[in-house]
């Protein structure tokens, strides 16, 4: 089997069918010890290449990194021990771990900064989202995170239980939620009222409603509860126009937003909620218009 015979979701699968028959009790099952999984998978799936050494280091700018040695023999991963999360550190250990199985032969290192890590582009950073996809199943595997939010209003005191539950931080669990949310869902970092990056869902993404933040700087709207917020433990809400946010949204298209700012982090993040859209023939052309919320 070749590092690359497998999709990202494929291979943490694979690896979470195997640890489902090995664990037997919740505490055992999670969270994932990604250290002694990799060392483990790596000696026996791939003897002549295994991952021998996972340690922590000063790394100025990057949260991890996966190098081989010089006859590439031997691989190592290495995260940045500064970093006060446990669960930054886990999911930056099994996205490195994923670079090893998907990757490896494509390159000789990998340094993966948390901007590399929060905000690809599907086109143009695939090895990052592959490795991000990987990390997220790995850490939280479908089947169980439907389990822990099914029939539950989503808030943040709801993503912060997946986030203890899988050792993984807020961020990871509340882009995980996204990817299931019955509608169109955005998360959003910002700092000093400016977006550091953003991410949609499918639903969203169709629909025009993303926030290109590699190309330009973006602002956070002077109405939004993410605006000048407080650098203190503080959990927000609210209800608007979508218009706050996307302008060329139908008038009566509402958004709520959610925001969770802590001292703990050096950033905001924002949830930001909108009804499903639908196309409608307008005047001679295709436009956007929003379901009402049922």
């Amino acid at each position: 089997m070749t590092t690359e015979s497998l999709t990202p979701m494929a291979e943490a699968n694979r690896l979470s069918a195997m640890l489902n028959l090995v664990l037997k009790s919740e505490s055992e099952r999670f969270p994932v010890d990604v250290k002694s999984l990799a060392l483990e998978c790596s000696k026996n799936r791939f003897p002549g290449d295994p991952i021998t050494k996972i340690e922590g280091h000063d790394l100025p700018g990057f949260e991890g990194m996966l190098s081989p040695n010089a006859a590439r023999t031997k691989w190592k991963i290495v995260y940045n021990d500064s970093q006060r999360s446990s669960g930054r550190i886990r999911f930056t250990l099994a996205h490195e771990f994923g670079h090893y199985l998907l990757h490896r032969n494509r390159q000789d290192k990998f340094m993966c900064s948390d901007l590399d890590m929060n905000d690809w582009d599907s086109n143009e950073r695939q090895i990052e989202s592959d490795a991000d996809t990987f990390a997220s199943t790995l850490l939280m595997p479908l089947d169980d995170f439907r389990r822990q939010v099914s029939g539950e209003k989503i808030s943040f005191d709801l993503i912060d239980h997946c986030a203890n539950r899988y050792g993984v931080s807020r961020t990871a669990a509340a882009l995980k939620w996204i990817e299931i949310a019955p509608k169109r869902a955005i998360l959003l970092a910002s700092r000093d009222d400016h977006l550091l990056w953003a991410r949609s869902n499918k639903a969203a993404y169709k629909s025009g409603r993303y926030f290109a933040t590699r190309k330009q700087a973006i602002e956070v709207p002077a109405g939004s509860i993410a605006h000048s917020c407080r650098r203190s433990e503080s959990l927000l809400q609210q209800s608007a126009s979508a218009r706050l946010w996307f302008p060329a949204e139908p008038e009566a298209m509402p958004i709520t937003e959610l925001i969770h700012s802590s001292g703990q982090y050096d950033y905001t993040l924002t949830l930001l909620l909108m009804p499903d859209a639908e196309w409608r023939y307008d005047t001679g052309r295709m436009a956007w218009q929003g379901r009402q919320a049922r």
